[in-house]
């Protein structure tokens, strides 16, 4: 697959910005009936990062060096996601997570820890309930996989809680509701799905300041075109399967950790303790959603020693 799919500006291209990650190189792996692009680095036990929306492998950028002088550092773009391929369907979590599991086993890797923020996230716990005998630990950093919860999200902010921050007691995710239109959001965004970023990184950041101008021209690029729009749109709209899905896996066995910022803590510190026995979820509450971003030494100081434990 041409690393410059999508039209995006060779500045932004993979073969550009990998030049920032040292020691880390671009490859391309067809799995699952789909070609998956990945970046990889570093030597020791495997560790898969999955990222989340609206963002690419990119996203991992300001703690993957650090992660790979202990670790092999496999950072993959998710199916419609950056320069892999963007199919019609298999959005949902399940085929996502098989996606992954099948990158694994053509690497010859048995068994593997992730480390998944939001609807990487989600796709992490489903490749840990699909496949907890590839798993070895589990991260998961303001994202968990669907739940029957989501039908309460509300269609309107409660009073006084919609400002130009997200309110961390009664968030109100109103793409979540957007997302799930087909057609419609492809037209308004194509070309201009900056204006969408630019929002949505001041309402989630306490910091938008610490998403740097390039990290946001990487991503606008990514995700301006109709095709992108409409695959990344699907990981949203797979959300009812995912949840029909959840209904029938088992506990999780293996170690989990779960991290959240200041939005998000609340609901994984109630909803993960259902799903995983072996768990600890950590907040970080000075931090808004993009916690690489704003605070990448606190989530290394809370990650690695779990790792090594």
């Amino acid at each position: 697959m041409n690393e410059n799919s999508n039209d995006i500006s060779d500045q932004y291209s993979d073969t550009e910005l990998i030049k920032n990650l040292t020691g880390f190189k671009n490859r391309y792996i067809t799995v699952n009936g789909i070609k998956l692009h990945y970046v990889e680095g570093g030597t020791g036990k495997p560790l898969i990062c999955l990222p989340g929306w609206p963002q690419t492998w990119y996203s991992f950028q300001p703690v993957a060096m650090q992660l790979a002088k202990i670790y092999r550092v496999i950072i993959i773009d998710l199916r419609g996601m950056g320069t892999s391929e963007k199919p019609e369907s298999g959005y949902d979590k399940k085929t996502m997570a098989t996606d992954i599991h099948q990158l694994v086993l053509q690497l010859g890797i048995e068994k593997v820890s992730l480390m998944g923020h939001d609807i990487g996230g989600m796709v992490a716990m489903s490749f840990a309930f699909n496949f907890p005998e590839s798993t070895e630990k589990l991260v998961v950093l303001d994202g968990s996989h669907p739940g029957e919860g989501m039908y309460q999200m509300p269609l309107i902010p409660s009073p006084g809680t919609f400002s130009e921050k997200m309110d961390g007691n009664m968030p109100y995710a109103w793409w979540m509701g957007f997302n799930q239109v087909k057609g419609l959001p492809e037209q308004l965004l194509e070309g201009r799905f900056h204006l969408l970023q630019e929002w949505l990184f001041n309402y989630v950041m306490i910091d938008e300041n610490k998403m740097t101008g390039l990290e946001r021209a990487v991503y606008a690029a990514a995700y301006n075109d109709k095709e992108s729009i409409r695959a990344s749109n699907a990981w949203y709209q797979a959300f009812q399967q995912d949840i029909e899905d959840s209904r029938h896996y088992q506990q999780l066995t293996m170690p989990v950790l779960g991290i959240g910022s200041y939005i998000s803590y609340n609901y994984m510190n109630y909803g993960l303790p259902f799903v995983a026995a072996n768990l600890q979820v950590i907040g970080i509450l000075d931090s808004g959603h993009y916690l690489f971003e704003e605070k990448p030494q606190e989530v290394l100081d809370i990650v690695l020693p779990f790792l090594a434990s």
